[in-house]
């Protein structure tokens, strides 16, 4: 099985705090689609024909696509892979995008079957610091309207960390995440280059201490413990059979194949990566010359990847699978790093799998760093 991304950079709004390839130049978007369509073409035998399980179109703001260029999408992904009968297809959407119209029409003309809804937060000032174009009351009704419409799959993403955000209100966040089948909660980064970070070198907001948000995520530990959630990776919680299918597929190391600016692409043995620019995409695939640069990964590579994405997740480190894919001396590496973090409760061994608890997780990235090549 094998996956299939779609990025659609466009937004309407830049976020304060997003890293993530994006443009505000929607007249564009005709002109992307159609020559979307032609690295569809030209990359179809990337996935060597495997069936293709999940679609996940993300971006930038797919929902403000409308249902032709989706339904267009669909029919041209259809021409040239293997679809799944099954597949999982995730459309990401703002909130302020999902009126009655357009979730209709998404149900009835569209395959779409799971959506990912950007709320980050319930609370209008946090919204307002995020520079969101949605509001708090917008994120409540759209989920009731998603549910009107029919859709029994949805996800929603949250932000703790918050510069001002109280435990309160990062609880009663959690409260109205209950009513969906899956949560993304992520801690908020500040990047480089972002608004938020102009804002915090200027000392107009205070960035969460290390306490602050060492004690928002036990809330969200606490959470799944007494909800039907189950805390299957650092920032994802899902209820039973709604785990995100796209998201377990890149940890679980499957291929896909990802399509648009910046998009990455992996076959097991290899990388590749779009460029990250619009026009100059627009340009290279029209012109037929390169669009992509790629990389064979090392068997140092492949080793460390499979430790960070694995240990992120409740199903931890295979040491068979270390020991098959990297070799005897990379399985003895990971036993000796690994002992000091036994001993001090961050990983626990369980039927040949290394696996870390959360107060593991807390530390992941640390721990990372030290058990990798």
């Amino acid at each position: 099985m094998a996956g299939i991304y779609i990025h659609i950079p466009f937004c309407k709004k830049i976020c304060s705090y997003c890293d993530f390839y994006k443009t505000t130049h929607i007249a564009l978007i005709p002109d992307y689609l159609s020559t979307m369509e032609i690295e569809m073409e030209l990359r179809s035998s990337y996935l060597q024909n495997d069936p293709v399980d999940t679609i996940y179109i993300g971006g930038g703001t797919p929902s403000l696509l409308n249902a032709e260029q989706l339904k267009r999408i669909f029919y041209k992904i259809g021409s040239w892979y293997s679809i799944a009968n099954e597949c999982e297809i995730t459309l990401e959407a703002n909130p302020d995008d999902l009126s009655h119209e357009f979730l209709n029409t998404l149900r009835i003309e569209t395959p779409v079957n799971r959506l990912s809804i950007g709320i980050q937060s319930f609370y209008d000032q946090h919204l307002r610091l995020l520079n969101r174009r949605h509001s708090a009351e917008q994120a409540l009704n759209c989920i009731e309207l998603a549910r009107k419409e029919g859709f029994t799959n949805i996800s929603i993403d949250l932000i703790y960390g918050i510069p001002g955000m109280t435990v309160p209100e990062w609880t009663s966040n959690l409260k109205y995440a209950a009513e969906v089948e899956h949560l993304s909660a992520y801690h908020l980064t500040i990047e480089p280059g972002t608004a938020l970070e102009k804002k915090a070198n200027r000392g107009l907001i205070h960035i969460a201490e290390e306490e602050e948000s060492f004690g928002q995520f036990e809330i969200l530990v606490d959470f799944s413990r007494n909800s039907s959630f189950i805390h299957y990776e650092i920032s994802n919680l899902g209820k039973e059979g709604f785990f995100s299918k796209h998201n377990t597929n890149y940890w679980k190391q499957k291929k896909y194949l990802g399509l648009g600016p910046s998009a990455h692409s992996y076959d097991i043995v290899s990388r590749q990566w779009n460029i990250a620019h619009l026009k100059k995409y627009i340009e290279a695939l029209q012109q037929g010359k390169v669009f992509f640069e790629s990389e064979k990964l090392s068997v140092h590579n492949r080793y460390n990847e499979y430790l960070m994405v694995s240990l992120r997740t409740m199903w931890g480190v295979d040491q068979k699978k270390v020991e098959a894919d990297s070799g005897e001396i990379f399985l003895k590496h990971l036993n000796k790093s690994v002992q000091a973090y036994i001993q001090s409760g961050h990983i626990y061994e369980e039927n040949s799998f290394f696996k870390m608890t959360k107060k593991g997780w807390l530390i992941s990235d640390y721990i990372l760093k030290n058990l990798m090549v």
